[in-house]
């Protein structure tokens, strides 16, 4: 799914916690609810924005008595509630079976005509499997499950009658209808930094999202994804970022001056997700190099500064080979607005002039 805007392409993550940084917030109340999302992703759509990503848990990583927006079901609402942002899907493959999976996204992307996209996660989060029973593999083993799970619902979703035997997986001549009534399939996303993610992208995946980082890390990543074996078109990338943006660089700093003051409010909570986080998992040892305010890298991506400076920082990782970058805000709804209407029309009308 290509943009309706020169240059890059930007999305927001739907706020299935209930935020992406402070639980303390005094504008931004932690609320997961249906209603809230829903709301939100409308307006995201309204402000122009290309994607939204709904991300995957079934129990919150902040404290499992904090509510959790639940992904598929979420999802297909959108799907009929929207009209034209794309619905990148997270998924989990240790939760569900791909010939389940694969029913649902062909579903959900008939009632969207078109616009729904998976994003392949392995899961890094201990408790919401170990808890409900299930095996929670080593890391290199998840990639194996992964990889042949990854192989079948994409097979599925082109409508091929699929026969497989794996190591994981026996699936006899399993069909699905109807398939590919808008585009061959929907797109895959795969998450991840490890050396088995970027085998797993290189050779399934159609996007690869990277955790926000300095941009000569950036640099490195997508010039190792793209000297490795792959069949089809180049891999293309995402890149994850919490934003500030000001109309001064003054302004920006002491607002994140602010949020990392929330933030020492945020440690049990934090502690929680540290605890469940599965420690061979490559982005917490990212994380642990550059701390930053939001999730998956946040601040790290550096997009805090005045307008220019943002929509600047922006140019020069699309110019690295980032396509779409997938926001975070607080508070959300605010901060997206502003967004929306002081960086997104700088860096539309520099691509307008470089085209």
């Amino acid at each position: 799914m290509t943009s309706h805007h020169p240059g890059p392409r930007f999305g927001v993550w739907a706020n299935v916690y209930g935020t992406w940084a402070s639980a303390h917030h005094p504008e931004d109340p932690l609320d997961a609810s249906w209603e809230r999302n829903r709301a939100l992703v409308l307006q995201a759509e309204e402000l122009g924005f290309d994607s939204t990503l709904v991300a995957q848990h079934l129990i919150n990583p902040f404290g499992d008595d904090l509510d959790q927006l639940e992904t598929w079901t979420a999802v297909a609402a959108l799907a009929e509630a929207t009209e034209r942002i794309e619905l990148i899907t997270a998924i989990k493959p240790l939760l569900f079976h791909p010939v389940l999976l694969a029913k649902q996204a062909l579903q959900i992307e008939a009632i969207s005509r078109g616009r729904l996209s998976l994003n392949v996660v392995n899961a890094w989060f201990r408790p919401e499997i170990e808890r409900a029973g299930i095996a929670f593999p080593a890391h290199d083993d998840r990639y194996g499950y992964g990889g042949e799970w990854l192989e079948i619902v994409t097979r599925l979703l082109r409508g091929e009658r699929v026969e497989f035997h794996g190591e994981h997986f026996d699936i006899d001549g399993y069909q699905l209808r109807p398939a590919g009534l808008h585009r061959p399939r929907p797109q895959i996303y795969v998450g991840g930094e490890s050396a088995q993610a970027r085998d797993l992208v290189a050779a399934r995946g159609d996007v690869w999202f990277i955790n926000g980082q300095p941009q000569e890390n950036v640099a490195e990543l997508i010039a190792d994804v793209a000297a490795r074996p792959r069949t089809g078109p180049p891999v293309r990338y995402g890149l994850a970022a919490f934003v500030i943006a000001r109309e001064t660089e003054e302004e920006a700093q002491s607002e994140l001056a602010y949020h990392w003051k929330l933030n020492e409010l945020d440690q049990a909570g934090l502690e929680n997700v540290i605890a469940g986080a599965d420690e061979q998992a490559v982005m917490f040892q990212t994380f642990a190099k550059y701390p930053a305010i939001g999730t998956n890298g946040g601040t790290a991506a550096g997009l805090v500064g005045s307008y220019d400076q943002v929509a600047a920082r922006i140019q020069e990782f699309h110019e690295l080979g980032i396509e779409t970058f997938m926001l975070q805000f607080q508070p959300f709804e605010a901060e997206m607005e502003r967004f929306a209407n002081e960086v997104a029309p700088r860096v539309r009308r520099a691509a307008a002039v470089t085209a």
